[in-house]
């Protein structure tokens, strides 16, 4: 069972946090609640209420969105030390988004007028909370201008790079990285359709730089692909 201590350690690696102290994130610890999901189960639905944002202690999930013509769309990924959902701690706007268990995950759930009380109760909380989520914005922001700019190539590989370093955090070597994700998902990931996101990965599979599975891929160097990110 985890302690609050475990929570703690949990949220100092949580981007939106990490300016927070151990004293504030055990204020933050003390109305977080454990809760388990199995694989294919869903967190949330896009257009809910939202209410509640989460940490992922263990486990992968990933958040959907539909699209005009019935089908889904892969937004993100997530996996141990993740947020999502954290805009439901400043509003009550409609979930922009479903998010499902790809694996058994657990996380801890945070309510946002909880959330919120603490804000208004700890204003040193609530400036902290504020620079680091300006941070992530701008960081996505530069994000989404490099993006604008890049081939179809180059945001595939950029994904996969992305991948590498998210197996790597949780103890993948440096060398023959699985990568668990279909060709239909990197190209969601990458904003690429799947028949161009396939012809660049035939591509590095020939030039020996990845191994190809069902529904799965494995980075051999990924090194020589970062020279297809520019």
């Amino acid at each position: 069972m985890s302690t609050t201590s475990d929570t703690i350690a949990l949220l100092h690696h949580v981007p939106a946090f990490e300016t927070l102290g151990d004293a504030e994130l055990a204020r933050v610890a003390e109305v977080a609640v454990p809760r388990h999901y199995g694989t294919g189960q869903i967190v949330f639905h896009e257009g809910d209420d939202s209410d509640t944002c989460y940490v992922v202690r263990s486990g992968k999930l990933r958040a959907l969105r539909g699209n005009g013509d019935g089908r889904a769309i892969t937004l993100a990924n997530f996996g141990p030390g993740d947020i999502f959902g954290e805009l439901a701690m400043f509003d009550d706007e409609r979930r922009s988004a479903t998010v499902e268990a790809l694996e058994p995950a657990e996380v801890i759930a945070i309510l946002g007028a909880d959330m919120r009380r603490l804000l208004r109760e700890h204003s040193d909380i609530a400036v902290k909370l504020i620079v680091a989520l300006g941070r992530r914005l701008r960081e996505t922001n530069e994000r989404l201008a490099r993006q604008s700019f890049q081939t179809v190539q180059s945001r595939v590989a950029t994904v996969l790079l992305q991948l590498v370093a998210a197996a790597r955090e949780q103890g993948a070597g440096t060398e023959d990285v699985l990568i668990t994700a279909t060709q239909a998902e990197l190209a969601q990931l990458a904003g690429s359709s799947r028949e161009s996101a396939s012809r660049f990965l035939a591509v590095l599979e020939r030039a020996g730089i990845i191994d190809q599975g069902r529904g799965k891929l494995v980075v051999h160097d990924a090194t020589a692909l970062e020279g297809y990110v520019y």
